[in-house]
């Protein structure tokens, strides 16, 4: 009998330890059921609908934005309402200027690449709070470039960083030196630069690369073997030369020239017309700190034209991470090993220059936001890479830590089930 006269029915009892039953294992469904729907979120897409994207369409919208950003470069300096204001002092001491020219162009070319590749990390040189969500892709794929890019080339978006120069050789943009302004537009795939775009906005001429794909540049036919022609920087050139002649030997024949896009274009056959005449260089040198987005691009076209574009050393340069590289830059049609050092970059390094300039702080003005933000955004990166193990590992431990706990509280309904049918 049951205890204080109580009479337990055994159909009552089967049906309240079912029920007890029911809402664990609801419960432990629903836990379940979270967890799967978490998982599958999380999952990189080779288990679902992997988010790509297509190379040939991001080729097309990088020139287009190049271009976009060009025509307000271009407008600003032919009406003359540069605007300008300075950063701060660059470590060799020249002026670091910007212009309405540069925001301008950041917005348009930010603003497209953003717009219609909304999941891409994009680095821009300059930084504005004034967002344009207007701005679209026209959707056109110029002929050139589908003659060269047959059929599509699917890339994890997460593989990808895009750094844009909006207005490459600003100081001498506001000297009127028009001929040396670039807009750039880069995209690395795991920090390898991929598909490079250099447009002149005051020439009409865009040149423009995608590794293993084409080009609608090439190489120039010859390349002076002595003396050589070496391109530098015209803002800082006196420890430049200096290095250049005890590399190269005193024949040798020093360039001093704007934008880091400029001097790329200067070692390849592009054009010439009467608005821009690019000297022709065998080799560009740059022996201080320089940002990858003035660099990306170039090393691009190099790359696909069979040259090369590495530290000072020879390394080559990771375009992911922060916007630096601290190590100098040698860039070349030739091969690193066929260029005839008469001393070796290492040696050069330690003799001749002081090369732990870094940029000040006035420098950094523009870009410090985008620095911390492209720190950010690798963080991010690497979070997403790990992010199938630390779901997997999460919803192993928690089916775990629930099997043992629902078997047991069934076995405990079960025992009592049992004990109060034998009372009864």
């Amino acid at each position: 009998m049951a205890p204080m006269g109580i009479r337990l029915s055994p159909l009552g009892v089967a049906v309240f330890c079912l029920l007890g039953v029911g809402v664990i294992y609801h419960l432990y469904s629903g836990v379940i059921s979270s967890r799967l729907a978490a998982f599958r979120s999380q999952t990189p897409l080779s288990t679902q609908q992997r988010r790509t994207v297509d190379l040939r369409d991001l080729l097309a919208v990088s020139v287009e934005a190049a271009e976009l950003g060009g025509k307000e470069v271009k407008q600003v300096r032919d009406e003359n309402v540069l605007q300008e204001k300075s950063k701060g002092k660059t470590k060799e001491g020249a002026n670091d200027p910007l212009t309405m020219g540069d925001l301008q162009s950041h917005r348009k070319m930010f603003y497209l690449l953003k717009n219609t590749f909304p999941e891409l990390m994009v680095n821009s040189e300059e930084h504005d709070n004034v967002e344009d969500n207007s701005i679209r892709w026209s959707q056109n794929i110029p002929g050139t470039i589908s003659e060269k890019f047959k059929g599509s080339s699917e890339v994890p978006v997460e593989s990808i960083t895009v750094w844009i120069d909006p207005l490459d050789a600003t100081q001498e943009y506001t000297e009127n030196l028009v001929k040396y302004v670039t807009t750039m537009v880069c995209v690395a795939v795991d920090g390898k630069p991929v598909i490079g775009v250099v447009h002149q906005p005051f020439a009409g001429f865009t040149a423009w690369a995608v590794v293993g794909h084409g080009s609608n540049v090439k190489r120039r036919s010859s390349y002076n073997a002595s003396p050589k022609k070496v391109i530098v920087s015209r803002s800082h050139s006196g420890k430049v030369k200096n290095y250049i002649r005890n590399a190269f030997g005193n024949s040798t024949t020093i360039i001093e020239a704007g934008g880091a896009g400029y001097k790329v274009l200067s070692l390849l056959d592009t054009h010439s017309s009467e608005t821009s005449t690019i000297e022709e260089a065998d080799i560009y040198v740059h022996t201080t700190f320089i940002k990858k987005w003035d660099i990306c691009a170039g090393a691009a076209l190099l790359t696909e034209l069979g040259g090369h574009m590495t530290t000072l050393k020879g390394e080559n340069i990771d375009y992911s991470g922060t916007p630096v590289n601290e190590g100098g830059l040698v860039a070349s049609e030739l091969a690193y090993k066929d260029i005839q050092w008469k001393t070796t970059p290492l040696k050069l390094r330690s003799t001749t220059l002081n090369t732990a300039a870094k940029p000040t702080e006035g420098h950094l003005w523009c870009s410090s936001s985008l620095s911390q933000q492209s720190e950010e955004n690798t963080r991010t990166t690497k979070e997403q890479k790990n992010m199938l193990q630390a779901s997997t590992l999460e919803y192993s431990s928690r089916f775990h830590l629930v099997t043992p706990l629902l078997i047991i509280i069934i076995i405990i309904i079960i025992i009592i089930m049992i004990i109060m049918m034998i009372i009864m």
